[in-house]
């Protein structure tokens, strides 16, 4: 399948804001969008000129699309199921993709990226309601628990996002329980919940021309 394969700090260069994608690097000086917060290239500092309607709207699916780190067939696919259910169709959009295996383990602090959080699930390394899961993009619901494997549980990586997940937080409609290496889905996020710099309406508007 094809996948980025270029340096990640681009994209958040390109998009101008910070999209979280090298973990704990992006909270600290060596962040490469808060050294060169201008876009990637030889024209990345020069005069930029009015985005269109269109252009406008790009970008911000784009941010998204790059920040839960999916391709444009995936992403479409999302945008078509969130469009089929009831409700506003850019926060169904926004909840279907927090809902992904692969964001839920970065959400609760079993990981420091989400492309990390990918490489664990597939890897097996988890179990959703003490059943095994190794799809990243597997939807969960209120209720369910995700737990690290006992044979998982000296893992580096893991660790190291468990003790650093005090930095970012852990949203409050997840409950972390670190001593047990689990954590669970209290309730599905509402639009308040979720705080990313997107405007999802522009990406709705995007897709429905």
């Amino acid at each position: 399948m094809a996948r980025y394969t270029d340096s990640s700090c681009r994209l958040c260069r390109r998009e101008g804001l910070k999209l979280f994608l090298k973990g704990d690097r992006c909270y600290s000086e060596k962040c490469a969008f808060e050294r060169r917060g201008y876009a990637p290239g030889q024209h990345g500092q020069s005069h930029k000129k009015q985005a269109s309607d269109y252009g406008v709207q790009l970008r911000e699916k784009q941010k998204l699309k790059r920040m839960y780190r999916l391709l444009e067939k995936q992403f479409r696919g999302y945008f078509e199921k969130a469009d089929q259910l009831k409700g506003i169709t850019g926060t169904n959009l926004l909840v279907l993709l927090e809902r992904r295996m692969d964001n839920m383990v970065f959400r609760m602090g079993f990981s420091n990226s989400r492309d990390e959080a990918r490489q664990l699930v597939t890897h097996g390394h988890f179990l959703v309601n003490s059943k095994p899961v190794n799809i990243p993009s597997y939807l969960l619901k209120a209720g369910d628990v995700i737990t690290v494997k006992e044979g998982s549980r000296k893992i580096t990586r893991i660790l190291e996002a468990m003790e650093t997940v005090t930095r970012r937080g852990v949203p409050q409609w997840l409950a972390l329980d670190k001593e047990n290496f689990n954590a669970s889905i209290k309730m599905l996020p509402v639009r308040e919940d979720l705080t990313m710099p997107v405007q999802e309406q522009l990406v709705v508007e995007l897709y429905s021309k």
